[in-house]
């Protein structure tokens, strides 16, 4: 038999787990941290803890639109002698007999102990009736009720998103440090491969990996610094390797890591000083998934199949691209009831591609979304997860709980 057959042969299937463990442990440390203003940080990993510079609110202030006055009963008829609002404070406290006007968010004047809702209240004469009783502390917020000065508002490694860099400037921040965004390379290898768009001579088809690799690289907060089609040529290949791995922190590369005669990445790789991590995982759809690196440069080899290529990006390259960033590598485990049998393969574990609904009993059902061959594009079409199931006999039944791993973050 010859090097093809017996390649395949001495290569034993990695398991899943295993794999996806090495590819995060490839990760020495996360990349450097640098300053990001607010505006521009969501979708960024934060690399330190923000403190509350100040107590949030820094001041007493009313939850209501009403009147500041001393706690008291009802009946009372009190002179109104200022106003507070929002950003212009009473110039005077409050005192017996007397009440305050004041908005929702202003400052609550010295002397006030509670607040009286305007709707509570009826006004004669330039004074204020309080229909109901004013107990202590009503419709009061505290200064720091919501953070205390020093306390952790975010926490280092947390993917920021609109609440957190909100939370960020409440608490005194117009910067924040974030990892430095992954460098990522994605090349799509086959002489079969053509641009988005462009005609197809006899034998082509577009080249539709490297556009959603490159989507899914961008949702984990990477900057792209290569993307293109390497031909089936072995001195192409490691041209465009050899730049790739100059440019990049991750090469990403689709197709040509299996061991047919046009397959050029692996003797590529192997020459540019790249070591082997792992290849052959046992994974369906993704069995000839390759993982190496050199120093510190990440370089991952998908199948040119294109759910395969996705698969292998979303449970190997991105807990990679989150470890970099000093992020949770994996997501916390999830399950779902199967919503229809789903047959179990033998050898390997399955990325199934599902779609997840919530039933009236606020359980997660995963039902899949059709065919699932590795070159069927519309099975990740209304695809929200994986489902992961391990290898064995006969099926997950309906109604069992099955691993899924979202698809979007």
């Amino acid at each position: 038999m010859g090097a093809w057959g017996e390649n395949v042969a001495v290569t034993a299937l990695l398991p899943l787990d295993e794999a996806r463990a090495r590819a995060v442990a490839a990760v020495a440390a996360p990349l450097d941290a640098e300053a990001v203003e607010v505006g521009d940080a969501p979708g960024r990993v934060l690399a330190e803890d923000v403190l509350a510079a100040a107590d949030v609110p820094p001041f007493a202030n009313s939850a209501m639109d009403g009147f500041a006055v001393l706690a008291g009963p009802a009946g009372r008829a009190l002179r109104v002698v200022d106003e507070s609002r929002a950003g212009r404070p009473a110039r005077r406290p409050v005192g017996e007999g007397e009440a305050i006007r004041i908005s929702t968010g202003a400052p609550l004047p010295a002397g006030a102990t509670a607040v009286v809702p305007v709707e509570h209240t009826a006004e004669r004469d330039g004074a204020v009736v309080l229909e109901r009783e004013a107990p202590p502390h009503a419709n009061v917020r505290d200064a720091g009720e919501d953070l205390s000065a020093g306390a952790v508002v975010v926490r280092r490694g947390t993917v920021l998103g609109p609440p957190e860099v909100a939370a960020a400037v409440a608490a005194g921040r117009a910067e924040v440090r974030c990892a430095r965004r992954p460098r990522v390379a994605i090349l799509a290898t086959g002489d079969e491969l053509a641009p988005p768009g462009a005609p197809l001579a006899p034998g082509q088809i577009h080249d539709s990996n490297a556009v959603a690799l490159a989507a899914l690289a961008a949702r984990e907060g990477t900057q792209m610094v290569r993307e293109g089609i390497v031909p089936d040529d072995r001195a192409g290949t490691e041209e465009a390797l050899k730049r790739a791995l100059v440019a990049a922190d991750v090469v990403v590369v689709s197709g040509g890591v299996s061991v047919g005669p046009h397959d050029h990445v692996k003797p590529a790789l192997a020459a540019l000083g790249v070591e082997e991590r792992f290849w052959r995982v046992a994974l369906k759809p993704g069995k000839p998934a390759w993982f190496g690196a050199r120093g510190s440069t990440l370089v991952f080899g998908l199948p040119g199949n294109p759910v395969s290529a996705v698969v292998c990006f979303l449970l190997f390259v991105r807990p990679a691209l989150r470890a970099l960033q000093g992020a949770e590598p994996l997501p916390a485990p999830a399950t779902a009831l199967a919503a229809e049998p789903i047959r179990r393969s033998p050898e390997r574990a399955q990325a199934v591609r599902v779609a997840l609904d919530t039933g009236p009993d606020g359980v997660l059902a995963a039902r899949p979304t059709g065919p699932q061959g590795s070159h069927l594009l519309t099975s990740l079409l209304g695809a929200d997860a994986l489902a992961l199931v391990p290898a064995g006999d006969g099926e997950v039944a309906a109604g069992e709980p099955v691993a899924v791993e979202r698809i979007a973050p």
